[in-house]
Formats: structure tokens, sequence, C-alpha cells
């Protein structure tokens, strides 16, 4: 699969059954619809702040960056915001393929895990995603 940031090609991180497509040149990662899903269902959460239905509904972020073809349909991908302060912004294939995280944009959002010990769904998100790229402070 070709890296919709810089066209390089992807290789797969695989991390407790969940495959994701990771550029090695421009540190960008892709998560497949399927590959959501099952990671919100192997950590028993129905629904997230970072769920594909969610983020289609939400309204399109401006941004200054271009917007990303998808690497499955080749369509441009809506530019979407998540988390808090600061947001992050993110690209979502608008026929629901999946969502693209720039590099960097992972590691932004692990700083928002919640600090009580009952994490809410988006922080045991975010910490799975964490540990996949072993994001540093």
């Amino acid at each position: 699969m070709r890296c919709p940031a810089c066209s390089n090609m992807m290789i797969v991180v695989e991390h407790e059954l969940i495959e994701l497509d990771y550029c090695p040149d421009c540190a960008g990662v892709w998560f497949d619809a399927g590959e959501l899903e099952l990671l919100l269902e192997t950590m028993q959460l129905e629904e997230s702040i970072l769920s594909l239905d969610s983020i289609l509904t939400s309204p399109e972020a401006r941004a200054v960056e271009k917007k990303r073809k998808c690497p499955i349909c080749g369509r441009r991908m809506k530019k979407a915001t998540v988390g808090h302060e600061p947001e992050v912004l993110i690209d979502a294939c608008n026929r629901g393929d999946g969502l693209w995280f720039d590099a960097g944009e992972v590691e932004r959002l692990i700083t928002q895990i919640p600090s009580s010990e009952e994490a809410d769904s988006q922080g045991r998100l975010i910490t799975f995603l964490g540990e996949v790229f072993q994001a540093r402070d």
C-alpha cells in the first residue's frame, strides 16, 4: 500500500492481532476501518471519539494542509480534529475505508491520556497506539 503523505510503500505493523500500515519514511500510520472496529471490540469499547463513524459525521476541519488521498479508494479524505487542548488534525476516508495519522499525531494524542485510574475509552485507545509506536514523553 502506498503512503498518502509521501507515496512511498508502507509496511505492516502487527500488535495484538491488529495490523496497521506504517510508513517508515514519513512515520505516518493508516488504520483500516475494520482494524479500528476490531481494536474497539478487543478493548470492549462500544463508542469512542476516534470511531470512524463519529469522525465522518463531525464537521470538516479547516486546515492549510492539503487533503490526502485515501490509500484504498484514491479519493480525497476529510480533515477532522480529535482530542483536546490541542486538537490533532487527522484524515478520514469519506467512504469509511479508514483513518490516516501523520507523523507525530499519535504521540500528540498519547499525551492526552487521562490521569485517573479509570481511563475513558479514548484514553484506552490512545494507550494502545502508544504501545504500538512506543511513544516517548
